[in-house]
């Protein structure tokens, strides 16, 4: 049996803009960072790692001035992806793969407490942060002191089936960065898709808008029609970010049913 359980990595405040391109900058919203917890018989597996848990107390020191000037950092004590496993039982140790769905701070940020664990990663996404690093100049701002880490990396390029049985599947939705990727899980009580940063917001899939900063919009609204056939054909979205949507979702240390 697969189980999955939802993580609280962080509770950001920003501007609505940042996800409505048509707003007028100025209305602040608090958002949560959502991570996910499976539980599959050949092991567990964590999707995305969140804010880093410094962030909260220092944020100019872990983020830099520009980057805490735009993220109010709202977290409590608890809301970083450690102190959640435990309420489940777990430790990082425990964790055999992580699935990173892009390498933005608030996605990454705890990826040092996994030295033990495989991280899967889209190698397109991998190799832009890469060159990012390495001064070109592109429209995506991986978080280098998050990612860049000596940890087994795993590269994957598209689908990849993590367990070999088709229930838990890294699905690239690029546009968000150049190689973001969801998660499509076949569970028994239904199919349901980890979008990510891929579909912010319910009213994202609703009105197939875009945020403000997106690196292909074109790429982005590719992502998005497929995420709307699937949410036609009965596969339950998890939207990123979306505080409405995450207040209805059953959390650790209860299991999503």
């Amino acid at each position: 049996m697969t189980t999955i359980h939802a993580l609280c990595g962080g509770m950001i405040e920003l501007d609505r803009s940042s996800f409505f391109s048509d707003e007028t900058p100025g209305t602040r919203i608090t958002i949560p960072v959502m991570c996910f917890l499976i539980s599959h018989p050949r092991g567990h597996a964590l999707v995305d790692t969140g804010v880093h848990r410094q962030a909260r107390t220092d944020p100019v020191g872990r983020m830099g001035e520009r980057r805490a000037s735009l993220f109010g950092m709202r977290s409590a004590p608890t809301d970083e992806v450690v102190s959640q496993l435990a309420l489940i039982g777990l430790a990082p140790g425990d964790v055999r793969y992580v699935v990173n769905s892009h390498l933005h701070f608030d996605h990454c940020g705890g990826n040092e407490f996994f030295p033990s664990s495989t991280f899967l990663v889209q190698r397109a996404e991998m190799d832009a942060a890469r060159r990012v690093l390495g001064g070109e100049t592109m429209r995506y701002t991986p978080s280098a002191i998050d990612f860049d880490l000596p940890l087994d990396y795993q590269l994957v390029d598209g689908e990849h089936d993590l367990f070999g049985d088709g229930r838990v599947v890294c699905v690239p939705t690029y546009g968000h960065t150049p190689g973001h990727q969801s998660l499509l899980l076949r569970l028994d009580g239904g199919p349901i898709l980890l979008a990510s940063d891929a579909c912010y917001l319910r009213r994202t899939l609703d009105d197939m808008h875009l945020p403000s900063v997106v690196h292909d919009g074109d790429a982005a609204r590719a992502s998005l029609r497929w995420m709307d056939g699937l949410r036609r054909s009965g596969t339950r979205i998890f939207f990123g970010h979306d505080p409405e949507f995450w207040a209805t979702v059953p959390q650790a240390p209860d299991a999503i049913r």
